[in-house]
């Protein structure tokens, strides 16, 4: 409902407060009638609540009768502000002509069902219209998402961020940093006091995204404690905020970053904020993966396939392609079991090295003679599904695209090259806020998804935004917006068609581009020492099927280090699995571990790509303990490895969590993937090659490991009996 500011507000009547609940999740929110919604509680589903009950709840939780002074202050609500008292960062800023503008918000109406709320406060002089949601979705993951309208004043938006209390015994905060091949980096630390704020200002989320801003009481585990989360499902520029002040409940919140200038509505334009999700978990962080696994899958476009072993070409051939050499690699792939097969960069006009050709989306007929088409066909002939790389929204200057229109960049034209631009591989941001530049892009994209038949594209976007402009104003929310809508169109011109977010690897990683994306490069280390942790932290949010894990060459390439073979194939068991390796020089005996592998690989994956995901708590920072428990308890799999030496000759008992407790289980070592190697140490049930023991045991005592040496690793296959 719209107010107008000539039409006086409406007299509405609705209950007080209300409850939400879904899955082991309550939220009770109270209605005032000059304010938005505020949280009461929101966590551990409290039973039936009466109105009674609702009341008697506000007289207890609250600190003190209104009128009160500002050192007892009352509960903030879900946009906290100046006027009600919030001495922390408000949770919106708008301008209207150069000066703030503090709305004084009235209560429109309320709608409430089982699982979600929405709210509607409007403040009549203003001509502003505000409408929340919360809502509850399968596994108890709750999602905040504001609309504002101007109804008829030009107003800029400056913020507009979705906040919830958090109970003040959460001391201690756990977000993530990062770099290029090293994503996802875990810190913890105690919870400082004030109006905190980390933000992200790369045009992408960045490889030292926060990612995800968790509290919990003491130092957050995998198994254990009450945890509280928040992540924005927007690809661009984020703020995560704490605000631990002595007079108020502690907020856990999150917003879109916009620059001054970027958001300025007219007279009935609207400006939504990215769904903030937000995760409480009793069991730990393993407790909070469950709430986002659970209900990513329950989404209609969550990859419904078996999830196909993959083998890119990037590693392989780089730039150098030989349409014979590729084809070999295409056969050897497919001998090992492989099923998809992709076509990285290198196949367009010019595209010799990495300062040529981005944005001119036709085949090289220099280097491709005939096309891709006989590459295609080939592939599909030999029972796989084609795909390529595209970097749509990056442009080259060294392109026929840019020669024909410079004025389509994402930059300042004055400023073109900057020295900041030519530290980013000599590319440049391609508008797609721009209509011509968008239909371009979609266009030859479409014409050869159709043409070859493609079934996946990786889509790659490597480079930060630096100072975007669009028509002279920032550009940032306009072009992502526009990146995310080229996705969708795509993929509606040519159902079944798959897409992969790739952003130098893991920049690009979040739930916003997953509603149009199929999976996600967590890292372009190939690393799998590197990979077990962030594989480890990508899985925090994602759960396995959507993180592409590949194998890649003895001596990974960003890395320098060389690692067994065996080891890498049992890192890449904990995602998406496939190959980034030129195959054609394994010998023959690595040849027929491969097709072994992909032979388990198809054997587990409706296990690996469905069940939970666990982690042990382990005392030695060496060992990395991971799995996944099928939904009926039935069977689990779990990898076990080593990062460095472990600290013990007798190293610690491995612990399979998450079993039926009254079930026994028989557990043995899968080595499709290769023997690792150890010392001296060969623990009895290993020598006879499996144990029988109740879920209880193995849980509880768990199995003695060998003395593992640094990077190797055990696959552990348990199944009842």
């Amino acid at each position: 409902m719209a107010l107008s500011p000539t039409r006086p507000a409406v007299e509405t009547e609705f209950a007080p407060a209300s409850v939400i609940r879904r899955d082991g999740v309550a939220v009770v929110v109270r209605h005032p009638a000059d304010a938005p919604p505020i949280v009461q509680h929101w966590g551990a589903d409290l039973g039936p609540l009466d109105p009674d009950d609702l009341l008697a709840l506000t007289d207890a939780d609250e600190r003190q009768t209104r009128p009160g002074t500002l050192d007892a202050a009352w509960r903030p609500g879900v946009l906290p502000t100046e006027p009600d008292g919030w001495p922390g960062r408000p949770g919106l800023l708008l301008v209207r002509a150069g000066v703030p503008l503090v709305p004084r918000w009235q209560a429109v109406d309320v709608t409430v069902t089982d699982h979600a709320m929405v709210s509607e406060v409007a403040d009549a002089e203003a001509g502003l219209v505000l409408t929340t949601r919360l809502h509850l979705e399968p596994g108890g993951l709750l999602g905040v998402k504001h609309t504002l309208t101007a109804e008829h004043e030009t107003v800029e938006v400056h913020w507009l961020e979705a906040v919830l209390p958090v109970p003040t015994r959460a001391d201690d905060v756990t977000t993530f940093s990062g770099r290029w091949t090293r994503e996802k980096a875990p810190q913890t630390s105690p919870l400082g006091r004030g109006s905190l704020a980390r933000q992200t200002r790369r045009g992408r989320p960045g490889h030292d995204q926060p990612w995800l801003l968790a509290l919990s009481e003491g130092t957050a585990k995998a198994r254990t404690g009450e945890v509280w989360a928040v992540h924005l499902a927007w690809s661009a520029d984020v703020t995560y905020r704490t605000d631990r002040l002595p007079d108020n409940p502690t907020l856990l919140g999150t917003g879109e970053l916009l620059r001054p200038g970027e958001i300025v509505l007219g007279a009935g334009e609207s400006y939504s904020s990215p769904t903030a999700w937000f995760a409480w978990s009793p069991a730990g962080l393993d407790g909070v993966s469950a709430k986002f696994h659970t209900y990513l899958r329950s989404r209609p476009h969550h990859p419904g396939t078996p999830r196909p072993l993959v083998l890119n070409t990037w590693e392989a051939v780089y730039f150098n392609h030989d349409p014979a050499t590729v084809e070999r690699l295409a056969e050897r792939a497919a001998a090992i079991g492989v099923e998809r097969f992709v076509l990285d960069d290198g196949w367009f006009l010019a595209r010799r090295d990495d300062t040529r050709g981005l944005g001119d989306w036709e085949v090289d007929r220099s280097v491709w003679p005939e096309g891709l088409q006989p590459l295609a066909e080939r592939v599909r002939a030999l029972g796989m599904q084609f795909g390529l790389w595209f970097e749509p929204e990056m442009v080259s200057l060294d392109s026929d695209l840019a020669r024909a229109h410079p004025d389509w960049l994402l930059h300042d034209a004055a400023q073109v090259p900057s020295p900041a631009d030519l530290s980013w591989r000599t590319q440049f941001v391609l508008d797609l806020a721009r209509p011509g530049a968008y239909e371009h892009v979609l266009n030859q994209m479409s014409t050869l998804v159709a043409d070859l038949g493609l079934a996946f594209i990786k889509w790659d976007h490597n480079r930060d935004l630096v100072d975007a402009r669009h028509e002279g104003r920032p550009g940032v929310h306009a072009q992502t917006l526009g990146a995310l809508r080229l996705m969708a169109e795509l993929k509606a011109r040519h159902p079944g068609l798959e897409i992969e977010s790739c952003s130098s690897g893991g920049a690009r990683s979040d739930l916003g581009v997953l509603e149009v994306a199929d999976r996600v490069w967590a890292s372009d280390s190939n690393d799998a020492l590197e990979r077990q942790d962030i594989q480890r932290w990508t899985e925090l949010l994602l759960p396995p099927e959507l993180i592409g894990a590949h194998v890649g060459p003895p001596t990974a390439h960003s890395s320098g280090r060389t690692l067994d073979l065996s080891y890498r194939l049992a890192t890449s068991l904990t995602g998406s699995s496939g190959f980034e390796w030129d195959i054609l020089q394994c010998d023959d005996q690595e040849t027929e571990q491969l097709r072994r592998f992909g032979e388990l690989y198809r054997e587990l994956r409706g296990l690996l790509h469905s069940g939970t995901v666990v982690h042990g708590d382990v005392r030695d920072p060496a060992l990395r303990v991971r799995g996944v428990v099928a939904n009926d308890l039935s069977a689990g799999v779990w990898t076990v490895a080593t990062v460095a030496s472990l600290e013990d000759a007798r190293p610690e008992p491995v612990r399979l969590q998450g079993l039926a407790p009254e079930r026994r289980y028989r557990v043995r070592v899968r080595e499709e993937v290769g023997q690792a190697r150890w010392g001296w140490i060969t623990p009895g049930w290993l020598s006879k090659g499996e144990v029988v023991l109740p879920g209880k045991v193995l849980e509880t005592v768990g199995l003695q490991l060998p003395a593992l040496w640094p990077q190797q690793a055990l696959v552990l296959h348990a199944t009842a009996v």
